[in-house]
């Protein structure tokens, strides 16, 4: 089998349009994120944090461009150029995609393919040096930096992630160092709804719960 080579599909109005990559990448970076909130509940020591929603998942990587040939090659192969080109066409065609499509009327949607990656989203950082020139100057090699942020839209968050719906009633065991302001954060997305459950089960004092107390977690 021979070597899979990376490459870029650079969404069109109609069809895609590829970018061959000459030498695949030695790494690329995936990070993934969350953001939170921190909340003052009245009795605590510190704050407790909120999950307010996940953040879309960056991929970072490095790319090197060469479209040099020499005067005296005798290894060129078939389909490959007899002499160098510029390789700015190519870093334009990447730069573009961080601008608006005239047709699209919004920066195109790429995907990097290479092996079992297979990431969509849009080019957010584009950084671009050219390395290597011809004697009239033509830029013949570049070393191209890419970060992009992923396109998976909240529904299909929750599809991969589901968790229970706050709509119906349920009951939880209190375990040790958990309080009411914990539940009402796992259940229902905000610290501040504890009052409810103390309400629907007639605890005055929230302080006084302890572990292995049942208590009733209302419907919102």
């Amino acid at each position: 089998m021979g070597l899979t080579k990376a490459k870029l599909e650079i969404e069109k109005e109609i069809g895609v349009s590829i970018v061959d990559v000459l030498f695949n990448p030695s790494e690329y970076q995936i990070t993934d994120g969350a953001s939170y909130s921190e909340k003052k509940v009245p009795g605590l020591d510190g704050p407790i944090f909120q999950y307010i929603s996940g953040e879309a998942t960056e991929l970072s990587l490095n790319l090197f461009l060469d479209t040099y040939v020499p005067k005296s090659s005798s290894l060129i192969s078939f389909g490959t150029p007899k002499s160098s080109t510029d390789v700015s066409r190519i870093t334009k065609r990447i730069a573009d995609t961080t601008s608006i499509d005239g047709s699209l009327h919004r920066p195109p949607h790429v995907t990097f393919k290479w092996g079992s990656l297979n990431f969509k989203g849009v080019v957010t950082k584009f950084h671009h040096t050219y390395t290597m020139f011809t004697e009239s100057g033509m830029p013949v090699r570049a070393k191209v930096s890419l970060t992009f942020r992923s396109l998976i839209s909240p529904k299909d968050k929750r599809r991969a992630s589901p968790f229970e719906s706050p709509d119906r009633t349920k009951y939880r065991t209190i375990r040790q160092g958990v309080g009411l302001w914990d539940l009402a954060n796992m259940e229902y997305g905000d610290p501040d709804l504890w009052k409810m459950i103390a309400r629907e089960n007639g605890i005055l004092n929230p302080l006084d719960v302890r572990p292995g107390q049942v208590v009733k977690l209302p419907a919102l």
